[in-house]
């Protein structure tokens, strides 16, 4: 693999096993995820479209783009941060965390509706490996994803010779 593509190489494949490893939880293990759960997965998805498009791209563009995925790795971190303080109570969950939207006509309509959807709390997690929850491994996953991009958008913008704005 050539020098220039190893670095997004290397954010796709941590971010890809990320979220496999979250999807697997849910489809395989059976852990169901709550609202903010989901929310904390989206920056990985970003990062995923945005480092494909960086093994295609190059130059600065692909050094923005490894920048970026650092922002949006930051953003994760704040999440799984906000996810974390909801479970010990330090913070208020949204509203729609532990709640089941109800749209149903009838009542055969709605209590097939209740049945079929599990009420999942963003304040109780469903899983943990030494007290630590999975939105604190995902904090943990975003904090040191997003040192690696930022060093490695850097180490790509100083291999080419450009200077910084700062």
């Amino acid at each position: 693999m050539q020098r220039s593509l190893f670095a997004p190489a290397l954010v796709l494949l941590g971010s890809a096993a990320v979220v496999g490893t979250a999807v697997a939880s849910q489809y395989l293990g059976g852990l169901e995820p709550c609202v903010l759960c989901y929310y904390q997965r989206y920056p990985w998805y970003a990062v995923i479209a945005l480092m494909l498009a960086a093994l295609v791209l190059g130059g600065r563009a692909r050094a923005a783009l490894l920048g970026l995925a650092a922002l949006l790795f930051a953003a994760g971190a704040v999440m799984g941060a906000y996810h974390v303080g909801v479970e010990h109570r330090l913070f208020a969950g949204p509203a729609s965390c532990g709640s089941v939207t109800i749209d149903a006509g009838s009542i055969e309509a709605l209590r097939a509706q209740l049945i079929g959807k599990p009420v999942v709390r963003c304040d109780q997690p469903a899983w943990s490996l030494f007290g630590i929850s999975m939105a604190g491994y995902n904090l943990v996953a975003s904090l040191a994803m997003a040192a690696l991009a930022a060093r490695l958008a850097r180490r790509e913008w100083q291999a080419r010779g450009w200077k910084s704005a700062a």
